[in-house]
């Protein structure tokens, strides 16, 4: 049963009191039109109607009331309680047992609609908290929650407390010194439930993540049924919020986990990467060098230049591959500094063309910078080295006998730099993927050497001087990839 207050009880039984009054004037007024006494079932009709808006107890009470107004005042003399005959008796105590029976039945009835709709207010409750702390990105939206649940329920107050920390419900409440002190200091516990607050905490995996605290302001329009009812509620509210708070742990730990095994694999990917582009132009040079010291009377004036020269081109390889390497570090660590000046993008672009000619072999690399004084702003050297990185990526997949294309001009103030390539191209789907570090896409890159940070790296750099790169498909619909560079104007 419900807890009721005292006045809330009293105008119950006042209103059950009305009840009676008003059957009593409309018996009345059936008596003087109809003539007759037979007037017992308007008195039915009072107790039923007390029974099912009022409950059980006011309906005993309007039945007896009842009784008493039905024996007095319509009963034959009237206006004195009496039993001439067996049949008064009779009829009075039918009467009597009939409406104490009407009203239990119906107030049994009324009161087990009001403990539905309160099962079904918690059910909703529970349902919309499940909701709230489902849908909640961090602990502190679950707490909020749990807190606002808590005071909506009990209709009250509400407070979830953790490392110093407060979620409380409704806005505007000031805590208590007491939980105050519970925040610092767990041994008050005590003081806090005697100050008419009671104390709830959030265990997760046997770990206390919060403390819950509340206390009843109003019991009018409570979710639940009884105070038992609100503690059993509030406990199943608490239990849920500390299952949402572990479920959120376990998730940040199994992503943490996830993430050092990505960097593990990354790390072994990149150092057996590394050990292949070290040790591949170190053997040809040391080759290279073997042989002119042990043969280099032996071989004519060609043979030995060419040895000299694989000597240089793979040194030179060696040098961009641990230059590659720097600058990823110096980008990671912020350690990079720009000084930008105003410079000649074809001049640049012309050095890109000289450097990467000789990887080219029977590629075709061209270049047109409109106008020819094009400028742009920023570091030249580091820009060479993230154009360098573009061509010569573009390089390991044109094919011999295809064309690579620089295009520069200036659009709005800025500087863009187009390099065309007729390699395979990059599936749309990894398009958005191909400046990522180490990332190499599946379809095209299976037979090419290289690690994945030269894109990489290209971004990196013109990002840091305030530009942009991307990438697309070709516009003419023949395979190819287009990466653009855009860098500021000398005048931005």
């Amino acid at each position: 049963m419900r807890r009721i207050t005292p006045l809330r009880g009293i105008w119950r039984y006042a209103a059950a009191f009305g009840l009676v009054v008003g059957s009593t004037l409309v018996a009345e007024a059936m008596y003087r039109v109809f003539d007759t006494d037979r007037l017992s079932m308007v008195f039915l009709a009072g107790v039923l109607i007390t029974a099912v808006t009022l409950g059980s107890g006011p309906a005993y009470f309007a039945a007896a009331t009842a009784f008493i107004v039905y024996d007095i005042y319509l009963v034959e003399p009237r206006f004195e309680f009496t039993m001439n005959s067996a049949e008064d008796y009779l009829v009075l105590f039918v009467f009597l047992a009939v409406a104490m029976l009407t009203g239990r039945l119906a107030g049994r009835v009324r009161e087990a609609q009001g403990r539905a709709e309160a099962r079904a207010r918690t059910a909703g409750a529970l349902f919309r908290a499940s909701e709230e702390f489902s849908s909640s990105d961090n602990e502190d939206a679950v707490r909020q929650a749990l807190a606002q649940r808590i005071a909506e329920a009990g209709r009250g107050e509400a407070v979830v407390l953790h490392d110093g920390r407060s979620w409380i419900w409704p806005p505007g409440l000031t805590i208590p010194a007491a939980l105050a002190d519970l925040a610092a200091r767990p041994a008050s516990e005590a003081a806090v439930r005697e100050s008419g607050w009671r104390l709830r905490q959030l265990r997760a995996d046997d770990a206390m993540v919060g403390v819950a605290a509340w206390r009843v302001s109003s019991l009018d329009g409570r979710l639940a049924d009884s105070p038992e009812d609100d503690e059993r509620l509030v406990d199943v509210l608490v239990d849920m919020a500390a299952a949402a708070i572990a479920r959120f742990r376990l998730a940040a730990e199994r992503a943490e986990m996830r993430a050092r095994a990505q960097t593990e694999q990354l790390r072994n990917a990149l150092l057996s990467s590394i050990s292949h582009d070290l040790r591949t132009p170190l053997a040809a040079i040391l080759a290279s060098v073997s042989s002119l010291r042990e043969f280099g009377d032996r071989f004519d004036a060609e043979v030995r230049e060419d040895l000299t020269l694989t000597i240089q081109e793979e040194a030179e390889r060696l040098n961009r591959f641990v230059a590659n390497l720097l600058n990823m570090t110096k980008l990671e660590s912020g350690a990079l500094t720009i000084d930008g000046v105003t410079f000649g993008v074809a001049e640049v672009v012309g050095r890109v063309v000289q450097r990467v000619q000789r990887q080219a072999g029977a590629r075709e690399i061209v270049s047109s910078i409109c106008p020819d004084d094009l400028a742009a702003f920023g570091d030249p050297i580091l820009t060479e080295q993230a154009l360098a990185n573009v061509v010569e990526n573009a390089v390991r997949f044109v094919p011999n006998g295809g064309r690579i294309e620089i295009w520069g001009q200036s659009v709005d103030g800025q500087i863009v730099l187009e390099i065309i390539d007729d390699g395979p191209g990059v599936p749309e789907a990894d398009l958005r993927m191909i400046f990522d570090k180490f990332f190499r896409s599946a379809a095209t890159s299976a037979n090419q050497p290289g690690t994945g940070l030269g894109l990489s790296i290209s971004r990196g750099l013109v990002e840091a001087m305030g530009g942009e790169v991307l990438a697309r498909s070709r516009d003419d619909g023949r395979p190819g990839l287009v990466v653009s560079v855009i860098l500021p104007g000398a005048s931005s």
